[in-house]
């Protein structure tokens, strides 16, 4: 029987030769109007399929029927390999890789809600009676709610909502030196301007520089600090004639600005980022006083709707603003509900959406940074599920990632109302509850990277438990091996490491101790507060003690002097360019390019590692500038990624190709797996070791020149941790590594190599802490710090602390879930 023998009559949406990456040729033929997974191990090609074909061949459709003149205004996208693909419609699709971390994107500004708020806040106030005595309202658009725009900023601060200026505790930093021995770094920067005029000053108030700054007199040290009041200091100034050698002494009396002052200038005068860091050490961030912190103009602070402005509305609680737009229609005038009509019902189901899918406790103020991955998978999900829509082929990239079990079920029935409404939802998902929920299975494997690509099983979900050659249908079946740890760390004996009154976004803690040399999880519903104190608190704060800094989100830290370095293993992308990949990221290409350049054919020509470099001219294709493809320009057609016909696709000039390492040129090298690569590339030991570190976090599949931009966030937070893997057996003292969510994006049968690797540091001493909503992962912890009991304000506590079978036994939602997985 083929594997499209099962699908039903009707719509159905046919793939025919799929390449696309991995893929191996791949056809298969599905339903549509159903919920249709696409399962396989991590690495098997579920993504290539759904998103990098399906979805990628619906976009170059849909700019194929627009305008050319806007056509130019996006982005082209690399076309899939495929042969044929029958049966699509208009898709949207939600893809892990692409999420935004920009510090000005927001929950709002994500989700859409921004929109649909500005819009109601444009339109209302100029239907109202405040337009009959202030007709300019009449004229409002919603740029005047927006902070980045030139009609909704505040002036003073442009829109950022803050000021910056210098502070004299950042200038003077260690009162107990003199001002010219080491009392503040600005003082030591330069010998230029107000700095020397300083002896002069000193000697009218009698201040000895050889002493201490909090020795001198305070007249003196409010004068350096802050200028003396527009009273003019004479002082003189030796040049020196560059050709003659002669001196000429020049005598110069003005008044000083002090060095707050002039820091601030000079900040403010900055023309780039880079100038700008240089003085930022002196600055503090204060709100700005014109708008009050908020950002924004005097309209959209004045301006009232259902008894709250602009800037009121966007900070509340998801949850609170549902209550807010449910109330507003009580306040509306005859003519602003007609009006209304057009925005309030889709801006409720939105909220509505967003509360089911467990962001009710987020404010629509809170930064893209500060959200944890699933909390801005979720909300990107949000600005594309529409109930109202059909017809639609949604492709979702493990929505359930960040989900806590019991935040589950709301996303269960979302995606079954999707389709009950007559659309269709391809679901790229590992986790064993949610594709049991699915109509249709596309399994694709067996392997990852070269040893997956194919079509391993298409059928209904009820029959893939029983196929044989399916790893996903084993744990459908409940037959799949959980993770398991050989080995367990004492966290009783431990010593600990304390955070001392964190204070941050909704975690409110006294203390909170953390054992070191183990495996720490922390748990807790979603909203709970477990990346707020794992990132800002535990990351941010250590992070600031080894600097020598006093940490932002809490008092202070005990038993930091036990660790060396802190490290975040995160899942934001590995390079923001095409050019980022393996080989870079773990510097194991600079080996490489040693190696060939230590040649006798590259000596002979001259050629040193800079060479064999793609990133840099010298040895690299200039036509396609090494990336082995060029754009072309098709006017009226999407423009397409082609193989550069210079090179043939193999980024460097025909000399560099002609040296080989042990019979492979520079190119060949990259086409290599790890695993190939490791058995290849056997010295030197450090290049082994890189590349083993690599195997260990369970990537030994991936190229080493694979595109960092085509990586997961799953393979992207893995990769990292092959680099903290390294930081951490490699002598450079006992560590801290950090992971949020660390088994999103794996299949449960490689959820072992990940905590294999977390054991590989724990080993060397190091200390692991995760914040995880898989239960078994957490069970095989040596600690769990579970936090909750809610989200939002009805979270940040830690509601009970202990080894995985004592929060089983205790009370809590976490207990209750991990009572099923935890033997008694």
């Amino acid at each position: 029987m083929s594997h499209t023998d099962h699908v039903p009559g009707g719509d159905v949406i046919e793939i025919v030769g799929a390449r696309t990456h991995n893929l191996k040729g791949v056809s298969v033929t599905f339903p549509k109007n159903r919920i249709v997974a696409f399962t396989g191990v991590s690495g098997s090609g579920k993504t290539s399929l759904a998103i990098d074909t399906v979805h990628a061949e619906a976009q170059l459709r849909y700019l194929n029927g627009i305008s050319p003149f806007f056509r130019q205004f996006i982005s082209p996208k690399d076309r899939p390999q495929v042969d044929r693909i029958s049966g699509l419609g208009v898709t949207l699709a939600v893809d892990q890789r692409r999420l935004n971390r920009s510090p000005r994107s927001t929950l709002g500004s994500i989700s859409g809600l921004n929109d649909f708020l500005g819009l109601l806040f444009a339109r209302m106030p100029a239907l109202g009676p405040l337009a009959v005595a202030h007709p300019e309202l009449r004229n409002l658009t919603s740029a005047y709610f927006d902070r980045y725009s030139m009609e909704g900023r505040c002036k003073r601060c442009a829109g950022m909502g803050h000021t910056d200026s210098a502070e004299a505790d950042r200038i003077i930093t260690r009162p107990d030196l003199p001002l010219f021995g080491g009392a503040g770094e600005w003082f030591q920067r330069t010998n230029s301007g107000e700095h020397l005029a300083l002896p002069t000053l000193a000697a009218q108030h009698g201040a000895d520089l050889d002493r201490p700054w909090q020795e001198l007199p305070e007249a003196f040290r409010r004068a350096v600090l802050h200028g003396t009041d527009g009273e003019a200091v004479t002082f003189k100034i030796t040049s020196k004639h560059k050709k003659s050698g002669t001196e000429t002494v020049i005598e110069r009396s003005v008044p000083l600005v002090g060095a707050v002052r002039e820091v601030t200038r000079l900040y403010e005068a900055s023309g780039t980022d880079t100038a700008r860091e240089a003085y930022a050490r002196f600055m503090v961030r204060v709100p700005c006083p014109a708008c009050h912190g908020t950002g924004f103009g005097e309209t959209a602070r004045t301006l009232e709707l259902g008894g709250l402005t602009y800037p009121e509305v966007i900070k509340l609680p998801v949850e609170e603003l549902r209550t807010w737009v449910d109330g507003i229609d009580a306040t509306l005038t005859p003519m602003q509900r007609e009006v209304a009509v057009n925005v309030l019902p889709d801006l409720a189901r939105r909220v509505r959406l967003m509360v089911e899918l467990g962001l009710g406790h987020l404010q629509v103020t809170r930064t893209a940074p500060s959200l944890s991955g699933g909390e801005l998978q979720r909300a990107r999900v949000t600005a594309q599920l529409n109930m109202d829509l059909s017809g639609i082929i949604f492709v979702l990239d493990e929505p359930s990632a960040g989900l806590h079990p019991a935040d589950k079920h709301p996303l269960r029935e979302i995606l079954t109302d999707l389709r009950d409404a007559g659309n269709t939802v391809l679901l790229v998902e590992h986790d064993p509850e949610l594709i049991a929920l699915a109509d249709w299975v596309v399994d694709l494997g067996p392997g990852a990277g070269r040893q997956g690509g194919t079509l391993v099983a298409s059928v209904p979900t009820a029959e893939l438990s029983g196929h044989p050659e399916s790893v996903t249908g084993a744990y459908l079946a409940g037959r799949g091996p959980r993770v398991r740890r050989a080995k367990r760390f004492d966290a009783g004996a431990a010593a600990r490491l304390s955070l001392l009154g964190v204070d941050v976004h909704n975690v409110r803690l006294d203390r909170v101790d953390i054992p070191l040399n183990t495996l720490t999880c922390i748990t807790g519903v979603s909203g709970s507060g477990k990346s707020s104190l794992l990132h800002q608190a535990l990351g941010a704060g250590m992070d600031a003690v080894l600097r020598g800094e006093r940490p932002a989100a809490m008092a202070g830290v005990e038993g930091a002097g036990r660790l060396g370095w802190v490290t975040v293993v995160d899942q934001d992308p590995i390079g923001r360019t095409p050019r980022s990949n393996p080989a870079t990221y773990t510097k194991a290409f600079d080996t490489v390019r040693k190696l060939f350049a230590a040649t006798p054919r590259a000596k002979a020509l001259g050629l040193g590692p800079g060479a064999f470099s793609f990133n840099s001219p010298g040895g690299r294709c200039e036509t396609c500038t090494g990336y082995g493809r060029r754009q072309v320009d098709l006017h009226f057609m999407p423009d397409m990624w082609v193989e550069c016909d210079v090179c043939e696709g193999r980024r460097f000039t025909p000399e560099v190709l002609s040296v080989t390492y042990q019979g492979k040129a520079v190119d060949e090298i990259l086409t290599l797996t790890v695993d190939e690569a490791a058995e290849f590339l056997t010295a030197p030991a450090g290049l082994a070791t890189t590349l083993r570190a690599v195997q260990r976090a369970g990537l030994g599949y991936l190229q080493l020149g694979q595109s960092g931009t085509e990586l997961s966030g799953g393979e992207a937070q893995r990769l990292k941790l092959a680099n903290a893997i390294l930081l951490g057996t490699t002598g450079r003292g006992r560590g801290l590594v950090l992971l949020d969510e660390p088994v999103t994006g794996l299949h449960p049968s490689d959820v072992q190599k990940m905590v294999d690797a977390f054991d590989t540091l724990l080993a060397s001493g190091n200390s692991v802490v995760i914040a995880e909503h898989d239960l078994h992962v957490a069970a095989c912890a040596d600690w769990i710090i579970d936090m909750g009991p809610g989200a939002g304000d009805r979270g940040g506590r830690v509601v009970n602390q202990g080894t995985p079978a004592e929060i089983a036994a205790g009370p809590g939602v976490t207990g209750e879930y991990l009572r099923r997985v935890v033997p008694a």
